[in-house]
């Protein structure tokens, strides 16, 4: 039996779906039969197309709430409905936090959890009154379920969005549906700015239980399938799209040899915390 996600008719808006991850959620909405509107400050090099349909453009800046506040109602009033916003835009610059003064964190949590929380409102006040409803998707991070050095802000940030999400789900259910995507490492045309070439890519993605770095397009998939029929009764939830996440430092550094009998009858297995 295969299982076909048909979102055709429906319209979702990807904040930063200009390139890298954003690109990606946008091509896979396209695939999926919905029209597809980008937004981000600046158009993108050249337009976003995916099964012989383009993405449409609209420039907005997040960090300006009257601007996202007219938003909405536009691209509803152009497209006769709105059915998914997917809040992917952030991002973050290497910094200590002894770095820099606390006002250039602070544009970071604006960014990643401020921005966000703006455009759900503004998108929960059209997507309240449809008859269908609607659906809301955070882009999360792992950064924001563990220790964060040289991007705390950000981790913080992420972490604030996931709960806000959860919180939302609670107040906008059953009419909106609000679910997080926490992201591990996804291979983009930045990544060799973080991971350096082709060596050092492969060598990172090593790091990953599944063996490699994620693809945009398996996020895309990823938040298609959330934004479907098919995910009816998934809100308030966080879908970890990690490839397994990270191999715990200690299980590298220890020097004893585990044994691999089977345990007595009745004995739990020593965790890593009764150690």
């Amino acid at each position: 039996m295969s299982l076909t996600l048909d979102l055709a008719g429906r319209v979702a808006v990807i904040t930063g779906g200009t390139r890298g991850v954003g690109a990606g959620i946008a091509r896979a909405f396209l695939q999926a039969g919905a029209e597809v509107v980008v937004c981000a400050r600046r158009p993108p090099d050249a337009p976003v197309t995916a099964a012989g349909r383009t993405a449409h453009f609209r420039p907005l800046d997040l960090c300006d709430p009257a601007a996202v506040r007219a938003f909405f109602p536009q691209v509803a009033a152009a497209h006769g409905r709105l059915d998914c916003l997917v809040n992917n835009a952030g991002g973050t610059p290497y910094r200590l936090l002894g770095q820099t003064a606390a006002e250039r964190h602070a544009r970071v949590v604006e960014l990643n959890l401020l921005a966000p929380l703006t455009a759900s409102l503004a998108a929960y006040e059209v997507l309240r009154d449809q008859p269908a409803g609607g659906s809301v998707i955070m882009i999360g991070s792992v950064s924001g379920t563990r220790p964060s050095p040289g991007t705390a802000a950000y981790g913080a940030a992420k972490a604030g969005l996931e709960n806000l999400a959860r919180s939302m789900a609670v107040e906008w259910a059953p009419r909106v549906r609000v679910n997080t995507l926490v992201l591990g490492m996804v291979r983009t045309e930045l990544a060799a700015l973080h991971y350096g070439d082709e060596a050092g890519i492969a060598a990172v993605g090593a790091t990953v239980p599944l063996g490699r770095l994620a693809e945009p397009a398996e996020i895309g998939d990823a938040c298609v399938f959330l934004a479907s029929d098919r995910a009816g009764y998934l809100t308030g939830a966080s879908l970890l799209a990690h490839g397994g996440g990270e191999r715990p430092a200690f299980l590298g550094a220890a020097t004893v040899n585990h044994p691999t009998t089977p345990e007595a009858p009745g004995r739990s297995a020593m965790t890593e915390q009764e150690t």
